[in-house]
């Protein structure tokens, strides 16, 4: 393993870990672990009030990744923008993908689920586990927007109901 690759992160950095959305790395330290020497970066997730230790030759195996770029995020929105594809499967199974490409991390797979799963107020009601699914993929989404922008996740969440309300109303 390069250092190079090692310290692709630094500290005070916004990262995305796929199975918790945007943390920030408080700082890189070493701890022995069963008699090995490892060296760790320490994410806090905040509004969780979480604190994740990753290994650092770990971090990109794991599907640790910066922020994504402003395009991308232009990209998401416009993903938001598009027709929701709802297959015809099982709810169960349908369930299953959403979680996947939730906790893939990619900003683009985990705008589809909003879009998919977005409801309209003249829809039909979503299920528990629809609104449980929409709103993890909606607060990943905006956490991610917000931390691009730079803006607050107020100002993020706007700009993504926005989306969706000219979306609704396009349709």
């Amino acid at each position: 393993m390069t250092k190079t690759k090692k310290l692709e992160f630094r500290p005070n950095e916004y990262v995305v870990y796929p199975a918790h959305g945007v943390g920030q790395i408080v700082s890189i330290e070493e701890q022995e672990v069963a008699g090995i020497r490892l060296e760790l970066f320490v994410i806090s997730f905040e509004k969780d009030k979480m604190t994740l230790r990753v290994p650092t030759h770990k971090a990109t195996e794991v599907g640790m990744r910066s922020l994504s770029t402003p395009d991308t995020v232009s990209q998401a929105m416009k993903t938001l923008t598009g027709k929701a594809k709802v297959k015809r499967a099982m709810w169960s199974r349908r369930a299953q993908e959403y979680e996947q490409k939730i906790n893939s991390g990619d900003l683009i797979a985990i705008a589809e689920v909003v879009r998919d799963l977005h409801r309209t107020d003249d829809q039909r009601e979503q299920s528990y586990s629809e609104r449980q699914l929409y709103e993890a993929a909606l607060e990943r989404l905006t956490r991610e927007v917000a931390a691009v922008s730079g803006a607050g996740e107020d100002a993020a969440q706007k700009q993504v109901d926005e989306v969706l309300v000219s979306r609704a109303a396009a349709a």
